[in-house]
């Protein structure tokens, strides 16, 4: 039933590829637990209680409570695929609570930081190193996601009229406009592009030297290295630099329904996080506007 249900995932609500991969690991980690308590592959058998160690066995796996919370969700929505299509008449897992969320704060990247990470870092003068550095520019001059990054085709790049067409959750697309610079950013990279050989798909804009497509650890890998000559931030992956991204639009003046736009959300309530201010700002607007600030 599992297969039936990451079939439905994948052709009949069009998750992406990465989210289905994640529920598809979520719901397999759930049955290994129902096979060791139950000594069966079918989780509708266990009982709340059961349920409920289910969650003492992922805090003692040492994921973190939004970890847990996703699986549980993965969880839920199995439960109810299955209730939909007639196997169960009610769900199990009905009364397990999600756990309470830690409010990390995403602590962005100053301008100054990104501006060294663009212009004082010596990228390697081969192919490598005009790829990751296209890799940098696109994440924070248009706020895609890490998985829209891969998945960027060539030709939904419209260099003419500088904006690119970007394949977000759900399969929703939305443009976005681009520099003049990342243009010819882009072009120079494509260029140095075509000394790969054996390019799987001349369609994908982010390869690898073998001629693959970039995959997300690697991604996240060469963020983390070049984010770490330039901050000293515990918190360095491309989400970051979204958020970066919007937390500058942000503070530059622009409403937040033009952001929310350009980062895909589908409400405006999930782009209200970057409405924070930065405590140097707020010390700015302090030393400036209160009376007692310069005495």
């Amino acid at each position: 039933m599992l297969e039936k249900f990451i079939e439905y995932l994948k052709y009949e609500k069009r998750y992406s590829t990465h989210t289905v991969k994640a529920y598809n690991k979520d719901l397999e980690e759930y049955f290994e637990f129902s096979e060791v308590i139950k000594n069966s592959q079918n989780p509708t058998e266990l009982s709340f209680q059961e349920n409920r160690r289910f969650i003492i066995y992922l805090q003692n796996k040492e994921y973190s409570n939004r970890t847990i919370n996703r699986k549980l969700s993965s969880i839920k929505r199995y439960f109810k695929y299955l209730m939909a299509i007639g196997e169960i008449e009610e769900s199990n897992f009905k009364n397990i609570s999600s756990l309470k969320n830690e409010n990390k704060i995403i602590v962005p990247y100053s301008i100054n930081e990104m501006n060294k990470l663009l212009s004082n870092i010596n990228y390697a003068n081969d192919f490598e190193g005009y790829r990751d550095k296209i890799i940098v520019e696109l994440l924070y001059n248009t706020g895609i996601r890490q998985n829209e990054l891969i998945n960027l085709k060539i030709s939904n790049i419209d260099f003419a009229n500088q904006k690119l067409k970007v394949l977000g959750k759900r399969n929703k697309e939305r443009i976005i406009p681009i520099t003049y610079q990342l243009t010819t950013s882009i072009k120079k990279y494509i260029n140095i592009r075509t000394e790969i050989q054996n390019i799987e798909n001349e369609d994908i804009l982010l390869i690898t030297k073998k001629g693959k497509q970039t995959y997300p650890s690697l991604v996240y890998t060469l963020i983390n290295h070049y984010l770490s000559m330039v901050t000293k931030k515990a918190k360095k992956s491309p989400h970051v630099i979204r958020h970066t991204f919007a937390t500058h639009l942000l503070e530059s003046g622009s409403d937040l329904n033009s952001i929310k736009e350009l980062l895909g959300h589908s409400s405006v309530i999930a782009t209200q996080v970057y409405t924070h201010v930065s405590l140097g700002k707020l010390k700015n607007i302090i030393n400036k506007a209160h009376p007692r600030a310069k005495k």
